[in-house]
């Protein structure tokens, strides 16, 4: 698959910034982590608070507007409602975010909410107890419904629910996560399972894998029981990857995120700051900027900004990602 590179003459527009504050995770889902042996970043490897929040002044200087924090699970992290207090305090950013398992929201909702933290997206394939058990490898799923309404509760919304699609696993659950979003005013967004974890010789960039269920697939199922979606316009200047939707005659939304059948790398606005302080232009590519190490050794922002906007004009042009060049799980690039 043939990409491109910025020549760097002209700066792509990014303006969301991805930030992993650990590797950690109270979960073992047997798609992301091992239940046990997997290395993990030593503590003083990690990014501190105020590094994290130095990089992400630096990155606004540069467009970004919008930060997700993500892991492994933020919430496992010491202090994190420090961070997002933190980050709340940057007047340029104007959508701050948390990516989580929702297992300790129950505990950390109302902190959060007080933190300044503006939304939640809680990632869940399953509505069975069981099935959520035999996944993960823990028994948490009381904990995460508890955490869903604990955030409602709190007013973190647009809440979302993101839903990987797998074949053989969870696509008999589609109608119940669609049911969800229609009696709660959740917004569902089901993903199209991506090959991150492959490691043979993939015919094609962005082989799907036979367990992967298009995302045509999903929204048909849906439409079948609930008649036709109405497309929801976005308000944003650069749309995000998911297609929204409204289900007919209820609050409830429906999303879906392609990156199988409708790739969307042209216009992907994200960069990723791995917990041990890379910046990261592209999810499956391995090339990696180091910020930490010149944070440490006392460069000023001008030559941290250098960086950064080189990780920038080094972020690839494709038209579809080619997922046979990962080469590290989810837990240690930041979801």
């Amino acid at each position: 698959m043939e990409k491109k590179e910025n020549s760097g003459a002209k700066l792509r527009i990014v303006d969301t910034l991805r930030v992993s504050v650990t590797d950690r995770c109270n979960l073992r889902c047997v798609y992301c982590m091992p239940e046990d042996g997997l290395p993990l970043i030593p503590h003083k490897e990690i990014l501190s608070f105020e590094e994290i929040v130095r990089i992400v002044n630096v990155g606004v200087l540069l467009g970004i507007r919008k930060v997700r924090i993500t892991g492994g699970e933020p919430l496992v992290r010491r202090n994190i409602c420090q961070l997002v207090h933190m980050l709340a305090g940057i007047k340029e950013i104007k959508d701050l975010s948390m990516t989580t398992n929702g297992t300790l929201l129950p505990r950390f909702a109302h902190e959060l909410k007080s933190a300044g933290l503006g939304r939640i997206t809680v990632s869940l394939d399953t509505l069975r107890r069981e099935r959520y058990q035999r996944i993960t490898r823990r028994d948490m799923f009381g904990d995460v419904l508890e955490g869903i309404q604990a955030a409602k509760k709190q007013d973190l919304s647009p809440l979302k629910i993101n839903v990987v699609v797998v074949k053989g696993i969870n696509e008999d659950e589609i109608l119940d996560f669609a049911e969800l979003a229609a009696a709660d005013d959740i917004e569902v967004r089901f993903i199209e399972r991506m090959p991150l974890l492959e490691r043979g010789d993939l015919s094609q960039c962005g082989w799907p894998g036979k367990e992967m269920v298009p995302s045509r697939v999903v929204q048909q199922i849906i439409e079948e029981k609930f008649g036709p979606l109405v497309p929801v316009e976005s308000d944003l200047a650069i749309p995000g990857p998911a297609k929204l939707f409204q289900i007919p005659g209820h609050a409830g939304k429906i999303g879906f995120i392609s990156p199988m059948t409708e790739a969307f790398c042209s216009s992907c606005t994200r960069m990723r700051l791995t917990a041990e302080g890379k910046l990261r232009p592209c999810l499956v590519e391995e090339l990696e900027f180091d910020l930490k190490g010149p944070l440490r050794e006392g460069r000023s922002d001008e030559e941290l900004k250098r960086i950064f906007s080189e990780a920038i004009a080094r972020k690839p042009y494709q038209e579809v990602a080619c997922f046979s060049m990962i080469q590290k799980r989810m837990s240690q690039i930041g979801g």
